[in-house]
């Protein structure tokens, strides 16, 4: 887990255990190391592949040797210590213990053997034992190391796990420590963000249970605003990475890193090999398995996070920035128990901090030198060992341990600002490497996509617009009962607010209206429409992509907020994202506020694919016109004429599909960026979700929102529901 293996062994623990709970825990833990060990040999269980790694047998006799240093040897007053020589070859760091082999050699004790080491583990086991249900296992000095060295032994279990992977890597055959192969990830779609006021924040440990010293003193830090990643990155991420000469680029790493780059020749994560076939495999505790493009990268240092994260735009999150996300609840995903994930901060005391006294006080304070911070757990972490303040470190060129990358962006990007395409660049690099290939649906509405967007809307075949507008006619005077005075209308992806003014109709007392928009080109000559039409209504009209970190114009200041998202929009996202989606407008529009949302129901397939493949090709030509958009911003040279418009029904996942097919071997360049397709390769464009009535309701209470009304036009059916705070 950490640099040293013992580097934070040592804590300021608050007990969470009772004196009864001691032993079943005790046995449980000491039990689950004896289970990792299990399906090693003798042989697999002595050697050490590196400096950084331990023997298996090493952890085995260092964790026994951690309760015979520190609970029986002074709580018990005759107890025999089993070998005086494994003080010498199994104490790790504590420099005030005693003397100890250099950590490099321990993968020459071949003495004492694995069955020696495991009489050891008995010998302390049968102790401890007796301890715990003596007359002494309520102390609360006692049950405190008690509960610290088992902290300390599913350390222990996670390093296990990272040097056995470690050393099959290093062995031919590439043999598995397990035989079950990892289930495939399925695709998680575009990467959003998930924007966090900042502020004044408090952060650290808060005293209840137990926690690292290195967790506390709780203390106050003050964030500036900023947005993090709602998943880690991907396989297919940084492979685009790869392929676009992250490695070879040192105008993307720091000195150190890009020394590192040239000396040790990397050009993959520690644990990628190519295939003889083309592609990727990875080194797993499975054995090398092909690369799944769908889970998120492994293994990887901070060097390396960082050089991606400046390719990508970005950069890591602060570890206080990660821990306030973590604490507030968002709609982040693989927080915790997938990948540890590194931050931009370097091991440090907290203010106030200072180590325990005596041996188990030595080591977390010492190591707080040159090293990085992560945040989060990782697979091979124990249960309930790791909890948003824990504070795991190792140096910024290890690699081998389970670390993975979360990206993070001020909330006011000047970059962003200054290169407006820099993120439509990156979206593309990203999609069109990705297995298959992919764009965001949102780079849809430039100038000329808006205007085709609103020729759809016009199509016999296209319900969803004719339905919605009839139903918000009828719905309206309703609709307004639930505005509050001087409020101030919201609404995200306004295009030409044609929706917007039976609303506005119908609601006179809305105050302020600010119409919410990616493409300016689009949104002001809407505003100016509105203002025209609404002389009384203050417009403030708002250009940002609603997925990202956006903060409503003063305009809004003081107001009661009413969010207005028509249409079938909430369609694109997947349920996940569309969870997502709602908890940040939740969160955007502010405690008390409503939300209302059209979406579209489930219906006859002839029905939705006529609507996305319509017989005058406008659909085709919408989609197509993506590709016209990254030959003109992004240098591309694209052959339209090699590709074909698709509109699919995928009843599994309840959605609509818009494909571009390639009808043709072909090779093209975008982004600075060469792309090859295969005849029949698609790259996917679009899913637009269909819903039931309470599937719909049940997304929204993952959100936070309750369904305060709805409204259901006449086949095909549409809907428009009114979403409360809880």
């Amino acid at each position: 887990m950490t640099p040293s293996d013992a580097s934070t062994d040592i804590g300021r623990p608050v007990s969470r255990l009772v004196a009864d709970d001691l032993l079943p825990r005790y046995q449980q833990v000491r039990a689950h190391t004896l289970a990792l060990a299990s399906p090693l040999s003798a042989e697999d269980q002595t050697v050490q592949s590196m400096p950084d790694a331990s023997p298996v047998k090493w952890h085995q006799a260092h964790t026994s040797w951690f309760f015979e240093t520190f609970l029986l040897t002074p709580f018990v007053a005759d107890y025999q210590v089993f070998d005086p020589s494994f003080g010498y070859l199994f104490n790790s760091y504590y420099e005030t213990v005693g003397p100890r082999r250099p950590r490099p050699q321990r993968g020459l004790v071949t003495r004492p053997s694995l069955a020696q080491v495991q009489a050891y583990r008995a010998h302390v086991d049968a102790a401890m034992a007796a301890l715990l249900q003596g007359p002494c296992a309520g102390g609360p000095d006692l049950v405190a190391l008690v509960e610290l060295g088992l902290a300390h032994e599913q350390q222990h279990q996670e390093l296990i796990l990272m040097d056995v992977l470690h050393l099959f890597a290093q062995m031919p055959g590439h043999p598995a420590y397990r035989e079950t192969k990892p289930a495939p990830h399925g695709d998680p779609g575009p990467m959003g963000f998930v924007p966090f006021d900042g502020g004044v924040v408090r952060l650290g440990h808060d005293g209840k249970g137990f926690a690292f010293d290195n967790e506390g003193p709780r203390h106050d830090t003050l964030l500036a605003p900023y947005a993090l990643a709602d998943r880690l990155v991907t396989n297919a991420e940084w492979a685009a990475f790869i392929e676009d000469g992250g490695y070879r680029r040192a105008d993307l790493w720091l000195s150190d890193g890009w020394a590192q780059v040239k000396a040790e020749d990397w050009c993959c994560p520690i644990y990628w090999r190519e295939a003889e076939e083309g592609g990727w495999l990875e080194m797993t505790l499975s054995g090398l398995t092909p690369l799944d493009p769908h889970a998120p990268v492994s293994h990887v240092s901070f060097y390396e996070a960082d050089a991606y994260a400046r390719w990508s735009g970005c950069r890591l999150p602060s570890e206080a920035e990660w821990e306030h996300a973590a604490l507030s609840g968002g709609p982040l995903n693989q927080m915790a128990d997938v990948l540890w994930q590194w931050t931009a901060s370097a091991y440090s005391p907290y203010p106030g901090f200072a180590p325990g006294p005596g041996a188990v006080g030595e080591y977390n304070g010492k190591f707080m030198i040159n090293q990085m911070v992560l945040r989060g757990g990782c697979i091979a972490t124990p249960a309930g060992h790791s909890r948003p303040t824990y504070r795991n470190f190792f140096y910024p060129h290890h690699r081998w341990q389970f670390s993975g990358v979360r990206l993070a962006r001020d909330a006011f990007s000047d970059r962003a600002k200054a290169d407006p395409s820099a993120e439509f660049r990156r979206d593309v690099v990203t999609g069109l490497g990705s297995h298959p290939k992919r764009l965001p649906s949102k780079y849809f509405y430039d100038e000329r996509g808006s205007l085709l967007f609103e020729a759809i809307c016009e199509l016999a075949e296209y319900y969803p617009t004719r339905q919605e507008l009839g139903l918000l006619e009828r719905a309206a005077p309703e609709i307004a009962k639930y505005i509050t005075d001087r409020a101030a209308l919201i609404e995200f992806g306004s295009g030409a607010s044609v929706k917007t003014k039976l609303v506005l109709d119908a609601a006179p007392q809305v105050g302020v209206y600010i119409p919410m928009d990616i493409s300016e080109d689009a949104l002001e000559p809407a505003a100016a429409a509105i203002r025209w039409a609404y002389p009384n209504l203050v417009v403030a009209p708002l250009v940002g992509d609603f997925t990202q970190p956006i903060h409503l114009p003063p305009e809004a200041n003081g107001r009661p907020r009413t969010g207005f998202f028509p249409g079938s929009t909430i369609g694109n996202f997947t349920p996940t994202d569309a969870i997502a989606f709602l908890k940040t407008a939740r969160r955007l529009l502010g405690e008390g506020a409503q939300f209302i949302v059209g979406a579209d129901l489930v219906k006859a397939e002839e029905i939705l694919v006529a609507a996305y493949d319509d017989a005058r090709g406008v659909t085709a030509d919408f989609n197509l016109n993506l590709l016209k958009r990254i030959n003109r911003e992004l240098d591309g040279d694209i052959d339209l004429a090699g590709f074909s418009h698709r509109a699919v029904w995928n009843a599994r996942e309840s959605r609509m599909e818009m494909h571009l097919v390639s009808t043709g071997a072909q090779t093209f360049r975008a982004a600075g960026r060469t792309f090859q397709m295969a005849a029949g390769e698609t790259i996917h464009t679009e899913n637009s979700y269909k819903y039931t009535e309470d599937s719909f309701e049940a997304i929204a209470a993952q959100a936070g929102w309750r369904i305060g009304a709805r409204w259901i036009s006449p086949d095909p059916a549409f809907a428009v529901f009114l979403l409360q705070d809880f």
